[in-house]
């Protein structure tokens, strides 16, 4: 049998499939199988995933329209030593999904809240994409509205590690038009249907992507390499510094990295930062 590390009853967060449905783990099945019930966000998606692995538990609908009101039911039926799990159409819950209100409630009333590790659609997009994966930005949802969406890519131009969108189909190649715009055309990798049949990646600069995609249809992950080096150019030399003392640096070695990455002599560098400095 299944226990909390506290023998205490526990909400489990359980990742289900992103498309194939070997993509779940022996652990994740047996949760569902131990749990007095399962929240799910559409019972219609859920039913066939677990009757695939034969599973019969009472289905709750928990969505965002109405996790903010389930909670107290959810925490009533913890009281009563009941445990639960999470789990969303896709992926791990949370995640663009909902179930933060949800975790959070509970955790402040005192239960346990156990995530198990399991399928999301941002890593094998990462892992696959041939972008540097040692430090990233996982962002998901752009805003919906073009301005919006402009002001945030704006806010993120500068980000010198790799960035990691969800996007819906009929959003794609807007999207991308305005990443052009806004970031340049940087290098990315588009994936769609993740683990499914018609499973697709797209690499390049972010122009050529947009002529090779034919087919608009399933849900894409963009993973958008950083800021190159090369844009610090648009910082002043007291702004660049500055850059490099906000992450720790004495003065003199971050003199010292601007020049290098400029391509200036340190005394230089030196010069200008000090009369920055004192306008």
């Amino acid at each position: 049998m299944q226990k909390s590390y506290d023998n205490r009853a526990t909400l489990y967060l359980v990742p289900t499939p992103i498309g194939n449905l070997q993509d779940i783990t022996e652990r994740a099945l047996s949760i569902l199988s131990f749990v007095d019930f399962i929240l799910c966000e559409d019972t219609r998606v859920s039913y066939p995933l677990l009757r695939h692995y034969n599973i019969s538990k009472r289905l709750v609908s928990c969505h965002e329209f109405n996790e903010d009101k389930i909670k107290d039911f959810v925490l009533n039926e913890l009281n009563n030593d009941k445990n639960i799990a999470l789990i969303t159409d896709q992926g791990s819950p949370i995640i663009s999904d909902p179930g933060y209100l949800l975790c959070k409630y509970i955790i402040q009333n005192g239960y346990n809240v156990v995530g198990l590790p399991g399928a999301t659609a941002f890593v094998p997009a990462l892992i696959s994409s041939g972008i540097n994966a040692n430090h990233f930005l996982y962002y998901g949802f752009l805003n919906i509205k073009s301005s919006k969406q402009k002001n945030e890519l704006e806010s993120l131009k500068k980000f010198p590690y790799t960035l990691i969108f969800y996007e819906a189909p009929h959003r794609i190649i807007k999207t991308l038009s305005n990443m052009l715009e806004v970031f340049g055309d940087r290098y990315v990798s588009i994936s769609r249907e993740i683990s499914k049949v018609h499973e697709e990646i797209v690499r390049g600069p972010i122009s050529s992507c947009l002529k090779e995609m034919k087919v608009i249809k399933g849900e894409y992950v963009l993973v958008v390499s950083g800021c190159e080096k090369e844009s610090y150019y648009d910082l002043s030399i007291l702004s660049h510094i500055k850059l490099y003392l906000s992450d720790g640096m004495d003065e003199m070695q971050a003199i010292k990295r601007v020049a290098k990455e400029r391509g200036v002599a340190k005394s230089i560098i030196y010069k200008e930062y000090l009369e920055e400095k004192e306008k």
